[in-house]
């Protein structure tokens, strides 16, 4: 059996949200095949990791809070990590920015110590991590706000194996944008289907 944390870091209300209707259904197809696996949901509105940023003020103290550490903990106790995670302008949410400053810190997530002159170790290698994501333009209208592509790097960065995301891109232009957030996720089920067997 493995536990499987989710992080939900979109600021959608729920019944709108792209990422997700993609999240819930990418569940209920690993349930599939992993029906004694212990999910874990981590709701980032309700967590001071997901509201509290990185400031002049808090610059001395924020590594050494004991939240960062709790969910750091977390992360080194779970064996898998999915990640919800659509575009707001051109990047990931605020929330799930402060989670990550909260997370990646050195000598927990990832260390210097032992490696080669400008590489790092990540610290979570057993970790497996699958993105989920959607954005509102198609996918490459805008090359400098690749919101996955930087989970991609963070994550491996730490030292987790991250799967091929899923992105649903072009969710607010024709033909999507006339569908239901159920409707765009229908249009990629096939890969959910997929890519949840194989994670």
């Amino acid at each position: 059996m493995s536990k499987i944390l989710v992080i939900n870091g979109s600021v959608t209300p729920s019944q709108n949200s792209v990422s997700q209707e993609l999240g819930r259904r990418f569940l209920e197809e690993y349930k599939k095949n992993n029906d004694n696996d212990e999910i874990i949901h981590l709701d980032l509105h309700k967590e001071v990791v997901g509201n509290n940023t990185l400031s002049q003020e808090n610059f001395a103290t924020y590594w050494s809070e004991t939240e960062g550490m709790k969910f750091i903990n977390q992360l080194k106790e779970v064996d898998k990590l999915i990640i919800i995670a659509p575009m707001y302008n051109f990047n990931i949410s605020g929330l799930l920015k402060n989670y990550i400053d909260h997370v990646a810190l050195a000598n927990q997530t990832f260390s210097y110590k032992y490696s080669k002159k400008g590489d790092a170790i990540g610290l979570l290698d057993h970790l497996k991590v699958q993105i989920l994501s959607s954005q509102g333009a198609p996918k490459g209208w805008y090359p400098w706000g690749d919101h996955v592509a930087y989970l991609q790097g963070t994550w491996n960065f730490m030292g987790g194996k991250v799967a091929d995301p899923i992105l649903l891109a072009g969710v607010k232009t024709e033909p999507l944008s006339a569908l239901t957030p159920s409707k765009m996720v229908d249009s990629i089920q096939e890969e959910i289907i997929k890519k949840a067997a194989k994670f």
